[in-house]
């Protein structure tokens, strides 16, 4: 379009030109815009509109190709452009659509820095927060739409230091859609979800994502029944930890490997990585630049508590039921895992009232939130 409004009928003949109607600018607005930029950047380069017309046509009448301006001028064009004279007085490029595509994306890529990167982080957090209160039902969507803006903005990112940033968030997102899929019974989606963070996690070169991705691995084994090849991929992962990550991811890797100890009888090494898990939490959560867990002394508790359920501990019920009194209720998902295991220890003791209530409560809220993974331990419970 022309300042005027009108539609335009040809190609630009030069990049000059083409540069010159995307600032919606006459030949004539142009110049006196120069002459003006001229004089606030100290520039001795003077475009007159006549010469100006010569340079945009890029030729001749003839035929002949146009010469270059004068030093001073061509200096000027191309500190305005950002380009070199040689470039702005031939024919642009034509790119076709994907390619146009590829440089869009490029250019939007290399707008990321810090401030949109913790403010991606920011969001990342709140949907977690709906996602632990109100479950996949609300939170699914969310999650995979900003999983599919973080891989854009990282496959089309330059610079090494963003692409880092970027790919430890990509890994963060993916652990969550990872959990989401394995609570709705997915259990291959989420095996992929977790391997793709995996993946996003190296390149992000960060250790704690790296462990983080991986160990959340395990538990898709657990519900296949894997319980030794989730102890073999923890310990190993252990080992790895006790050299370069926080004393928070070690704690809830150890945890992790406490759980899958239990998952395969073995009382004595679970409860040993559950005091390690103990002995190991710090008294302050970790930052955002940190693989995310949700981890304190109250849900270590709940977590030991599901041990303790899983080998048939009596302390269970004592352990879980003070854990429900100090569990926070925007955790939905883990109050509805933590009545499982309550229902399921008070069953074991023969309080079958108990049991019965815990269990009542857990599958109205497990529909509630679409936890089709704790709705199927409940039913294997009851018709136990």
């Amino acid at each position: 379009m022309t300042s005027q409004g009108a539609p335009r009928r040809r190609e630009p003949r030069t990049l000059l030109e083409q540069l010159i109607w995307e600032r919606n600018q006459t030949l004539a607005e142009f110049v006196e815009w120069a002459e003006d930029f001229a004089r606030r950047h100290n520039e001795p380069g003077t475009l007159s509109e006549r010469n100006l017309k010569r340079l945009v046509a890029g030729q001749r009448t003839s035929g002949i190709p146009v010469s270059h301006p004068r030093p001073a001028t061509a200096r000027l064009l191309e500190r305005i452009f950002d380009r070199p004279i040689g470039e702005l007085i031939v024919r642009p490029l034509r790119f076709t659509e994907g390619e146009e595509e590829l440089r869009e994306r490029i250019a939007l890529s290399r707008r990321v820095d810090s401030t949109i990167i913790k403010s991606i982080n920011e969001q990342l957090h709140m949907i977690r927060r709906i996602d632990r209160h109100l479950g996949v039902f609300v939170a699914r969507e969310e999650v995979l739409v900003k999983k599919g803006q973080v891989e854009r903005l990282l496959s089309y990112s330059l610079s090494p230091n963003v692409r880092e940033r970027l790919a430890g968030l990509l890994s963060e997102i993916g652990t969550l859609a990872g959990w989401q899929a394995l609570d709705m019974g997915r259990r291959h989606a989420a095996w992929l979800h977790y391997e793709s963070a995996l993946a996003a996690a190296r390149e992000s070169g960060h250790s704690g994502f790296i462990a983080h991705a991986a160990a959340e691995q395990a538990f898709v084994l657990l519900d296949l029944g894997e319980a030794s090849a989730a102890v073999n991929l923890l310990t190993e992962l252990n080992k790895r930890a006790k050299r370069d990550v926080n004393e928070l991811l070690r704690s809830w890797l150890c945890a992790a490997l406490g759980e899958a100890f239990a998952a395969v009888g073995d009382r004595v090494c679970s409860s040993r990585e559950f005091d390690r898990a103990f002995a190991l939490l710090p008294d302050s959560p970790g930052d955002f630049d940190e693989p995310y867990v949700a981890l304190d002394s109250g849900h270590l508790s709940r977590w030991q508590g599901h041990a303790f359920t899983r080998v048939g501990d009596p302390g269970a019920v004592d352990v879980l039921s003070v854990a429900l009194e100090q569990l926070d209720p925007s955790f939905t998902r883990a109050e509805v895992s933590l009545r499982v295991d309550l229902a399921t220890a008070f069953t074991a003791i023969d309080e079958h009232k108990q049991a019965r209530l815990h269990c009542e409560r857990a599958m109205a809220m497990a529909g509630q939130i679409g936890s089709v993974r704790q709705a199927a331990r409940i039913r294997l419970l009851v018709g136990a």
